[in-house]
This record gives C-alpha cells, sequence and structure tokens, in this order.
C-alpha cells in the first residue's frame, strides 16, 4: 500500500537553536541542547541542512513513503525547511508554522507560498492566544483562500516536551482550541482546507462535530493518540477510526505519524497500529488507500 505522511517535524537545527535561544537555563545554546540530548537521547541534527534533508530522505525511501508533509517547527525555521524541500524532486512538501497575530505574517505566508513552494501553514491556537474564528486570522485566511491552501489547527491538548526541557514558560492555554471554533473560519473560507491533528487530541466529539458540520473541515491520524486517556469512556483507537468514518467519510481523514526526531525517525509503528486499526474494523483497501494517501497526495498537489 502506498504511503503518504501529512504529518511531520523536520526539526532541523534552526528549530532547536531557536528554542534553546530562548531558555532561562544558564550556559550558551550548545550547553543547553546538551541537557536535552542528556535528559532524553534525542540527536541534535548537525549543522549541514542537506545531510540532515537526506536523512529524512533516506527514512521515506527506507519505508516506503511516497511523500510527507514538512514542518517548518519555528519561524526561524522556515528558510531550512524551504531550502529542504526545494532539493528533495517533491518528496518533502513545506508547511510553515505562524502566528496570526503577528504583523506582516499574511504577506509573509502569501510569498512563502508563492515563491517557496509551501502548501500553507501551521497554526497553535492554544501557543498563542487566539481563536481561529477571530478577525486577527482573516488576512492569513484569506492568503490561503485565495491559494487554496491547508491551515493545520491544533486543538485539545498540547505538550511541547522541549520546551518544557529547555524550561520555557508554560503559556498554553486549551480553552483557545476547542475545534468548534473551525466552524466559523471554515464557512467564510471554504477554499480553505481545515485540518484538524490528532482527532482533535482529546476534543474528538469537538472534531466530529466541525467535520459533520462543514465539507472542509479534516481531521489527520498523527501522534501516538495518547488523548485517548482523557476520554470520559473507554475508547480504542479503532473506534476513533469508526466514528470519523462516520462522519468525515473516508475523503476526509489523512494519514499522519507526528514523526520528528532522531534516532526515532519515521514512526513505522504508528503506521503500522493505524493500519492494524482500521483492519480490525473491516475497512476497505480502497478507504485504507484514501487514508494512507491518496488523500494526501490530492491535497499537497499545487492547485
Amino acid at each position: 500500500m502506498k504511503i503518504l505522511d501529512f504529518h511531520v517535524h523536520f526539526f532541523s537545527r534552526p528549530y532547536f537553536e531557536a528554542l534553546a535561544a530562548q531558555s532561562p537555563l544558564p550556559g550558551t545554546v550548545a550547553e543547553r541542547l546538551a541537557h536535552v540530548v542528556e535528559r532524553t537521547g534525542i540527536e541534535i541534527p548537525p549543522p549541514d541542512l542537506d545531510r540532515h534533508r537526506e536523512r529524512w530522505i533516506a527514512e521515506l525511501d527506507r519505508h516506503d513513503v511516497e511523500r510527507m508533509a514538512c514542518f517548518a517547527s519555528a519561524p526561524e525555521e522556515a528558510p531550512a525547511v524551504a531550502d529542504a524541500c526545494a532539493k528533495s524532486d517533491g518528496r518533502l512538501v513545506p508547511f510553515a508554522l505562524v502566528n496570526p497575530k503577528v504583523e506582516g505574517v499574511a504577506d509573509r505566508v502569501a510569498k512563502l507560498m508563492d515563491e517557496k513552494g509551501f502548501r500553507g501553514v501551521l497554526l497553535f491556537p492554544a501557543l498563542h492566544h487566539y481563536k481561529i474564528s477571530e478577525s486577527v486570522c482573516e488576512p492569513l485566511l484569506r492568503v490561503l483562500e485565495a491559494r487554496r491552501g491547508i491551515a493545520y489547527v491544533h486543538c485539545g491538548l498540547l505538550i511541547v516536551k522541549l520546551r518544557d526541557l529547555l524550561q520555557l514558560p508554560r503559556t498554553i492555554d486549551i480553552q483557545y482550541a476547542n475545534p468548534i471554533e473551525l466552524v466559523a473560519a471554515a464557512n467564510k473560507f471554504p477554499n480553505v482546507s481545515l485540518v484538524i491533528p490528532h482527532f482533535g487530541a482529546g476534543y474528538f466529539r469537538e472534531a466530529l462535530f466541525a467535520g459533520a458540520q462543514c465539507p472542509n473541515v479534516l481531521v489527520d491520524t498523527s501522534s501516538s493518540n495518547s488523548w485517548l486517556a482523557t476520554q470520559p469512556a473507554p475508547l480504542a483507537l479503532k473506534d476513533v477510526f469508526a466514528r470519523a468514518l462516520g462522519v468525515f467519510g473516508a475523503k476526509r481523514i489523512l494519514f499522519g505519524t507526528d514523526s520528528n526526531t532522531f534516532p526515532a525517525g519515521w514512526r513505522r509503528d504508528r503506521y503500522d497500529e493505524q493500519q492494524a486499526a482500521l483492519s480490525a474494523i473491516g475497512a476497505s483497501v480502497e478507504v485504507q488507500a484514501a487514508i494512507f494517501a491518496d488523500n494526501a497526495r490530492r491535497l499537497l498537489a499545487r492547485p
């Protein structure tokens, strides 16, 4: 079965350095990153961005992954991701994390999309304290609307382990992270594909509401889906897929892993878990092909 991963963080060295530079920990940026390595065992990518890109491409080849959506997970990382994707022969498709409240961000995204091949943005309302339905987001959404772009809108639980390891302030407020907020924006900007990652990351019922209401709201399946532990009644991953298929249908569910760091690399275990869940509910070959590849291929294609 063909695979396209709709949710991968590139996590190049500029990303780690950008967060480490904000850390209150003593020492240099390099010393702060050494602290992270000591605590987690992850590898900090080399300064040579080509080596990091080649490592990701090798991962895709090893696991027979056709393409991946490739996130610049901090504004400072966007140039590195743009360069890597431009050299990837289409295997890596770039997206930029942005804050709609920052002056000039809509123009910046327009330039990234028009000149650098970005397909859209990654939004964290809980981190930056806004609701996607608020007027502050409209300039950005107009840019995406004109280009039939994609906005991942992170909803629900948000824990950024690297921020915690670097002792950055905990500013996350999940009152801004309800998928219901997408409904007004989706209705106003029907040519924007609004993707709710991680099945809503705890706001599963609300994600279903948004999907039932708006045809341009989609979900991705990424991460370990540890949010299942927060639900008031026991819920297995196969049940999540069954309910999501009942509301979104096969064409609005996008496979993702939330892969990010090495040595873990591309998370084959998450693909295996999700494929097993779909098989357990009797999902057809056609349904699985849509979720694991066809939907992402359609959305990632430039209009």
